[in-house]
């Protein structure tokens, strides 16, 4: 009779840390449109993208019915060019309203 071997556990594998893109988080200027809203210091794209999402939140622009959809105030009008924009349209305006 064979007897059977008990496997041993195994180890956790470790992740290799990840090194951040340096093109990915080079900061970028924002023109007079973006700056209206995010403030003139140059930002990286991922910072630009959150500090537009928190000016959305804090002034309650994302749609009641539809919250894919933002609303335009008075700063994201010049910003969108219409009155409402999808969240998804929110990577093509700031790559328009960027200098890199």
């Amino acid at each position: 009779m064979a007897t059977a071997k008990k496997a041993a556990p195994k180890k956790a594998a470790k992740k290799a840390a990840r090194k951040p893109n340096a093109a990915f988080m080079a900061p970028l200027a924002p023109n007079e449109k973006l700056a209206a809203v995010i403030g003139d210091k140059a930002a990286p794209r991922t910072e630009i993208v959150k500090k537009i999402w928190d000016y959305i939140k804090k002034n309650n622009l994302q749609d009641k019915k539809n919250k894919r959809m933002i609303n335009a105030d008075a700063k994201l009008k010049p910003l969108f060019g219409k009155d409402q924009v999808s969240m998804f349209d929110l990577a093509k305006i700031v790559n328009d309203n960027i200098s890199k």
